[in-house]
């Protein structure tokens, strides 16, 4: 009977492995990453007089980015922590460390920028040498004077103990019975010394009576835990994160800087300050001089740096400009085509013969301010091109006065990709003016950046539409631009 129970049930327990196998093909189980260190990316700000400061822009923690001076300020980001360091990077070049002192905030509320970092800058080649320890010429014992070894002791190494006074070296004992030759020698214990000659026993080695605050048996140091605090050298705040020390994620620390002097920024105080009189004002008007903008990375683990910039073979640079400055010219009449087909003109009354239709070449349009940028992003020796300029068109007629739609400025912003032919692909194209910035935002290159530390480098723009004025960093691939952070529209 139990063998016949046991016949029967082996058919189901075949069916039940058969419908779960233990590896099903195709089935990958991803490693599980461990979460990462938080990657800060930021602006670098340089005036012609040297002086700097930090515009932070995003954070990455596990995987998403978030708005650097917005996140855990309570009240100073961390971003812009006290003693937060900074590697700038020209292209993926370094080019030195900015540490972070202090944080101010905008006085002016709906700042393009609340949150500003002030600290030390060293550019890159001025930091001390480091000092390493260096092997001796020869080893330590060996006689390096000239002649034939000897085996005989080391001289310098007696002197010392032959120099010192012989009162320091216990008297011995006189014996208090004779000895003979005859006798065994003995081993006898010196005598102990005299009370008196104890240097502690007497009353002048006892320290003055005039504080209470001393034992006289344990005199005070002269460099008290009072003392030693020097109040010229700032304190480092403690992190206002909000996370326990033990769990708060780190960006690249090291020692914080000391305050400057100059570190005041017109527009910007201190958290907690009174502001100025002079709150109101704009702080740019207020800087003078070209600002340099230099993106900057913060990340404890991330990968060395390395450049992203890209060399062109004789004759190719040109040659690239010229492709693309047509695909530039093409965009602008594409846009110009839209604008007059989305243009809502009053229908006639009145049925009036069409005249004969002529056919007008479109006008050249007149480009300035012409940028081309190349860089190898993915380290692969093919280069994305970013074009930039500024177009016009001319009047329709020589000579007469322009009309409302020649004056307008027109912004673009081009990005190709060389295929597997060498012939551009484009992968974004934006055309704006001032009066549809609110369909196309207007952007401005920065520079490439490794914004989320997998070695390759994004694009980081300055973005301007009708809400006002942030960045944008964008991920390109092969065919298209993707966007990674946008401080004006955030997810």
């Amino acid at each position: 009977m139990t063998l016949l129970a046991w016949t029967t049930s082996w058919p189901l327990a075949a069916i039940a492995q058969e419908e779960r196998p233990q590896i099903t093909p195709g089935e990958r189980k991803a490693p599980r990453k461990k979460d990462a260190e938080p990657r800060a990316v930021a602006l670098l700000q340089l005036t012609s007089g040297g002086k700097a400061s930090l515009l932070p822009i995003a954070i990455l923690i596990n995987g998403k980015f978030w708005d650097a001076s917005a996140y855990k300020a309570t009240p100073v980001p961390m971003a812009l922590e006290s003693g937060t360091i900074y590697e700038a990077e020209r292209s993926g070049s370094s080019q030195g460390l900015f540490t972070v002192s202090s944080a101010l905030h905008s006085n002016a509320p709906n700042a393009q920028s609340p949150w500003i970092g002030t600290g030390n800058w060293a550019p890159s080649g001025t930091e001390k040498p480091k000092t390493s320890l260096q092997a001796e010429a020869a080893p330590v014992g060996l006689d390096t004077s000239e002649g034939p070894p000897r085996l005989t002791k080391n001289p310098s190494k007696e002197t010392p103990a032959a120099s010192t006074p012989a009162a320091s070296a216990p008297a011995p004992a006189p014996s208090s019975q004779p000895s003979s030759g005859d006798e065994p020698p003995r081993l006898t214990k010196p005598a102990p010394p005299p009370a008196s000659t104890a240097p502690a026993s007497t009353p002048s080695s006892a320290p003055p009576q005039g504080d209470s605050k001393g034992a006289p048996g344990a005199p005070q140091s002269e460099n008290q835990p009072g003392d030693a605090k020097s109040p010229d050298k700032p304190r480092a705040p403690e992190s206002d994160s909000g996370a326990d020390v033990g769990s708060r994620p780190r960006l690249r620390r090291g020692k914080p800087a000391e305050s400057l002097a100059d570190e005041e920024i017109p527009g910007y105080s201190k958290p907690g300050a009174m502001p100025s009189k002079n709150a109101g004002k704009a702080p740019e008007a207020a800087a003078a001089g070209p600002v340099q903008l230099i993106p900057a990375i913060s990340d404890s683990g991330g990968p060395e740096p390395h450049s992203f910039g890209f060399e062109f073979l004789k004759d190719e640079e040109g040659e690239r400009l010229q492709q693309m400055t047509a695909m530039a010219k093409q965009q602008l009449r594409t846009y110009l085509d839209a604008r007059v087909k989305a243009r809502i003109t009053p229908k006639a009354t009145t049925a009036q013969p069409s005249p004969l239709r002529t056919v007008k070449k479109s006008p050249e349009p007149i480009l300035s301010n012409v940028q081309m940028k190349a860089y190898d992003l993915w380290s692969s020796n093919q280069p994305v091109l970013i074009f930039s300029a500024q177009a016009q068109m001319p009047p329709a007629v020589p000579g007469a006065s322009t009309g409302s739609s020649d004056d307008v400025q027109y912004s673009i912003i081009l990005v190709a990709y060389p295929d597997i032919y060498h012939d551009l692909h484009k992968i974004y194209a934006g055309v704006t003016d001032k009066y549809h910035l609110d369909l196309s935002p207007r952007l401005e290159l920065i520079d490439a950046v490794d914004a989320d530390g997998d070695g390759r480098g994004e694009l980081l723009f300055r973005e301007t539409s009708d809400g006002g004025s942030g960045w944008v960093i964008y991920r390109a691939s092969a065919d298209k631009l993707w966007k990674i952070y946008d401080s004006l529209n955030p997810e």
